[in-house]
């Protein structure tokens, strides 16, 4: 093993990696990029990038510059129906504008915090989309690999 070790080590199993990327929409809107700040780690696996996300950068080593297309499958999943809920008007607080497309933050079964998007309202009730903002769409997902390392075992 010489210093100028030219076996490079590659996005898989066991890395750590430090890259920009960015999530852009076919229309051309983007939706998240690192490209004008700090750089994202991850580790492979850790939850932090999406199973589709991480699939598609396995096997890239520091340099690579891809753009990938993610499939609503393989990214933030197709939108479902069930997941539009009918809350009755009154469970909102008299200050709460209300209109399509607003956003409100929701506590789960877990307590959790849950975004929900304004669908549709009456006087009566209120029409609360709970589907990421994102199911359904396929993303162009950017890639620029800056390092690849293994995790270190402590």
């Amino acid at each position: 093993m010489s210093n100028n070790d030219s076996q490079e080590i590659v996005v898989s199993e066991g890395t750590k990696v430090t890259l920009h990327f960015s999530i852009t929409l076919a229309s051309g809107e983007l939706i998240d990029s690192t490209f004008e700040q700090e750089p994202a780690t991850f580790t492979v696996g850790d939850g932090n990038l999406l199973e589709g996300f991480e699939e598609v950068v396995m096997g890239l080593s520091a340099g690579s510059k891809e753009i990938f297309t993610i499939s609503p499958e393989k990214g933030f999943g197709q939108h479902n129906p069930s997941n539009l809920q009918t809350i009755k008007r009154d469970q909102f607080g008299d200050d709460i504008t209300l209109e399509k497309g607003l956003v409100l933050s929701f506590a789960d079964a877990q307590k959790a915090e849950l975004p929900g998007v304004v669908a549709e309202f009456s006087d009566e009730e209120v029409v609360v989309d709970f589907n990421h903002p994102l199911a359904g769409k396929e993303v162009l997902f950017e890639v620029d690999i800056i390092k690849v390392e293994p995790v270190v075992q402590h």
